[in-house]
């Protein structure tokens, strides 16, 4: 069966700080058939990263204010101008704990015209032992679930690897900053109705120490920020 797929260009963003020892194999495993362009945001990192990702065939450019969403949002600042609006824009992190040859199953959906954001699920996927810690796992599940229940959409996963169409990346206006940049996006596309899907994806230990979940202050930070910004957007 031929499959008609409409002509989009795909965009990948990478936050990332201090992943010198990772984010070369990110971007090496990323499809470059797939892609026109491999954008890497520098948020404030102390060592190589900037030179190992430019090395490595991307763009880099820097987001000198630390936090997660600042990185994210200079990389759609970056796009502004460039992108059109049925282009793709992948998320994916520096870490290497996401398999960035997915990136075919997690564009598909839009692809398809059946999806306008995609999130690679991690709870659907195969997860190697102890790629994610406890704190994180409960923090999804009640996250998705509070999710469910004052939004009314299903979710199982926050997870950071995600895609989504340019006109409804725009659409949503993000804006979180630090760490509940991944929920703000799901809950805003929930209360736009926009068609959301999940695919498997499998995940594996980072390289590396996780800035969130690898320290307490990370875990008790980023679970305030995300059970704030759910009851916010209400």
């Amino acid at each position: 069966m031929t499959v008609n797929l409409t002509p989009r260009q795909v965009y990948v963003i990478i936050p990332a700080f201090n992943e010198e020892k990772s984010i070369a194999k990110v971007i090496n495993d990323i499809p470059k058939n797939l892609v026109t362009e491999i954008i890497v945001c520098n948020n404030n990192s102390s060592d190589n990263t900037a030179a190992e990702a430019k090395n490595a065939g991307a763009t880099t450019i820097d987001a000198t204010i630390p936090g997660y969403g600042n990185a994210c949002l200079k990389g759609i600042s970056y796009l502004k101008g460039k992108a059109k609006s049925k282009d793709i824009v992948v998320f994916i992190d520096g870490d290497y704990s996401d398999y960035p040859q997915e990136i075919v199953d997690v564009i598909l959906p839009i692809q398809l015209n059946r999806a306008d954001l995609v999130i690679g699920s991690r709870a659907l996927g195969v997860k190697e032992k102890g790629s994610m810690t406890l704190p994180q796992r409960f923090g999804n599940w009640l996250a998705t679930r509070l999710i469910k229940i004052f939004y009314g959409v299903k979710f199982t996963d926050l997870g950071p690897f995600r895609a989504i169409s340019w006109e409804n990346l725009v659409l949503i206006g993000m804006k979180d900053r630090t760490y509940g940049w991944t929920v703000e996006m799901q809950i805003k596309a929930a209360k736009l109705d926009l068609r959301c899907i999940e695919v498997p994806v499998k995940y594996r230990k980072r390289i590396g120490i996780s800035k969130i979940s690898g320290t307490l202050k990370g875990v008790v930070l980023a679970g305030y920020k995300i059970i704030w910004m759910i009851f916010k957007n209400l």
